[in-house]
């Protein structure tokens, strides 16, 4: 055997903490504290002596170019195992993978083979992730789960309002159809894991994925430190949850294709911007299928219809009312023409004046 020769130089596997993970390369590597190869005395043997390992990625990431999984997600504190590339010298670690188990004791900064922030391990007890296990206890009750479950269960928004049309009465004696408002809610946390099926990943910040298997209960969790979340229950069902701004820009073209209902609730305003560029045939059209209404409805304003230039056309298959709370005042800056195939009668509870350079009741 030639212990010069790598590969032919023994194979000595360790088992270590991490203590470092600032490379100054910026290329993935680890500052590992060994057991019985690296004393525990930080003052003989300082977190900053101790040799740069590298990082052995899965098969899935390429390892070169920045593709594939960066090597940054290994934390301090947390219990490793690998080998020494260069056998019995033992000045080239190379870290295989973590090991994680029960933590029984909370990190001693004075001291080798703990996290020198003392940080990590953040609580006493398994390092798998509360998500993935979802502890019960014999009466099925949680024990003790994940915050962030805790805070969605918390901010679930429930009775939000849709869109409530009163109905109207018009001149002819006509009323309108009422849409009556109903409320909505946001929909339960389908959070139902069983051990050892939810395959979870949560970053340092605290980002999450899940993607959890567990029989009738399979889904797909995304979620960011502030709660902005997307959700995929069992059903199929899609929840999500911005509690920032939501900006989407699409250089093609957008379709939506909904079977059921829609419900929108708007807070604040709503401006809605159709052909901005001035190209013909770019129409905005509203299609209502039979035996439906349009209802617009303001509470406490006005409506506002202009156009600039254009005109306004208006056709009623059907009877046309109106009835007009206050006054009503029409101005016309040209002719006004009206024919009537029928009837037209015309009752007046005031004086009737009509002005006009000539008036012609019988031409």
């Amino acid at each position: 055997m030639n212990e010069n020769k790598l590969g032919e130089n023994g194979f000595i596997w360790f088992v270590g903490v991490i203590e470092d993970r600032h490379d100054p390369l910026y290329a993935g590597r680890l500052r590992v504290r060994v057991v019985g190869v690296h004393t525990q005395d930080k003052q003989e043997l300082p977190t900053a002596d101790l040799p740069w390992a590298s990082v052995i990625l899965p098969a899935t990431s390429s390892g070169i170019s920045g593709i594939g999984y960066s090597p940054t997600n290994m934390l301090q504190g947390s219990w490793v195992f690998g080998f020494f590339r260069d056998g019995h010298y033992k000045q080239e670690p190379v870290v295989v993978g973590s090991m994680p188990g029960i933590s029984l004791e909370k990190a001693d900064k004075t001291k080798g083979f703990y996290d020198p922030a003392g940080i990590y391990p953040k609580a006493l007890e398994s390092d798998v992730n509360r998500l993935a296990v979802n502890l019960k206890d014999d009466k099925g009750n949680e024990i003790n789960p994940h915050l962030s479950l805790v805070l969605r269960r918390a901010t679930r928004i429930q009775g939000i309002p849709t869109a409530d049309f009163n109905s109207v009465v018009t001149a002819d004696g006509t009323a309108t159809a009422a849409s009556d408002g109903t409320t909505w809610n946001q929909p339960e946390i389908p959070y139902a894991t069983v051990y050892p099926f939810n395959d979870v990943y949560e970053t340092s910040a605290g980002h999450i994925l899940e993607f959890d298997n567990t029989l009738d209960n399979e889904r797909i969790h995304l979620r960011h430190i502030t709660g902005t979340s997307m959700e995929i229950g069992p059903a199929g069902t899609q929840t999500e949850i911005i509690k920032g701004d939501h900006n989407i820009l699409t250089n093609g073209k957008t379709q939506h294709y909904i079977q059921g209902n829609s419900d929108t609730t708007i807070s604040g305003r709503h401006k809605l911007y159709i052909n901005k560029d001035g190209q013909s045939n770019n129409h905005y059209d509203i299609q209502i299928g039979p035996n439906a209404n349009v209802n617009i409805q303001v509470d406490n304003g006005d409506i506002n219809l202009v156009t600039t230039t254009g005109k306004i056309n208006m056709n009623a298959g059907g009877d046309y009312n109106l009835k007009v709370g206050g006054n009503y005042t029409v101005s016309v800056d040209g002719n006004i023409l009206e024919s009537v195939e029928g009837n037209k009668t015309s009752n007046t509870t005031g004086a009737v004046v009509h002005r006009g350079n000539t008036i012609d009741l019988n031409p």
